[in-house]
């Protein structure tokens, strides 16, 4: 940074509690750096939109539970249909961004309003309350809701959540306080199956796992979606096309793993 702000003679960057943000000149030039990539990748869109046979690399941002325990199982038999594609598979907490660039497409918790971009929503999916039967054997039933209160509860620390979907103890019940907590759901997932606590997870994650029971079955269901974003610049190329028919496939045939009716 140091070395472009001196071959620019601009201050690009200023430093904050934060870290490092943008100046106004820095902006101007991050835009037309935005605008300079933009018209590189519809180049390339043109370049390559003859082409049927889909080849190269596609890039996939997803939530990690979902990349981890849907999609990543799923490119082995993806591959095999086509041999000439390869697959970055971005499963993290937190979203990469599709319309700076980060990845050719990702998957989220909520449908985006703004931006240049090709949406369809993937599925539905449903969250249930598990713990496991060794913590519940010391700590007794819980009757309804109110009783979460004098339990361990474990979800995602607050300061660090990328989506006011994952909130979900507040819409179960305001004032709830947890007691661990991670950015991972793959960490609350095995911290619950450990005995920690009660956590929310989704059900495509925990309804089957033998170490893990359902809390609450008949009152707490929360609902959420799914939604695959593309940028419009290359949504018609062929390696594109071909991972968006693959999660749509993916998703069609796990409506009952993801959402458990």
């Amino acid at each position: 940074m140091r070395r472009l702000e001196a071959d620019l003679s601009l201050a690009l960057f200023e430093r904050t509690a934060k870290g490092h943000q943008l100046t106004s000149d820095g902006e101007m030039i991050a835009r037309k750096a935005e605008a300079l990539e933009q018209a590189a990748a519809e180049v390339s869109a043109i370049s390559e939109r003859e082409g049927p046979q889909a080849t190269g690399r596609v890039r996939i941002g997803a939530p990690e539970g979902l990349g981890t325990l849907m999609i990543a199982p799923a490119i082995a038999g993806f591959s095999a249909r086509h041999p000439g594609l390869g697959l970055d598979l971005i499963a993290m907490s937190g979203f990469v961004s599709v319309p700076k660039r980060e990845a050719d497409m990702s998957i989220l918790l909520t449908r985006p309003q703004a931006g240049r971009l090709i949406v369809r929503k993937l599925s539905d999916y449903t969250l249930h309350l598990y713990a496991s039967p060794h913590y519940l054997k010391g700590r007794g039933a819980i009757p309804d809701v109110t009783g979460l209160a004098s339990h361990d509860l474990i979800g995602y620390v607050d300061d660090l959540i990328y989506s006011s979907q994952l909130r979900y103890h507040e819409e179960i019940m305001p004032g709830l306080t947890l007691k661990h907590c991670s950015p991972s759901i793959v960490a609350q997932w095995q911290m619950t199956r450990a005995g920690a606590g009660i956590a929310v997870l989704p059900h495509f994650l925990a309804a089957n796992d033998p170490q893990l029971v359902q809390i609450l079955p008949d009152i707490v269901r929360l609902e959420r979606a799914f939604w695959l974003t593309i940028h419009e610049d290359v949504h018609v190329l062929a390696r594109i096309r071909a991972v968006s028919q693959f999660l749509a496939d993916l998703f069609g045939g796990s409506e009952a793993r993801l959402i458990g009716e």
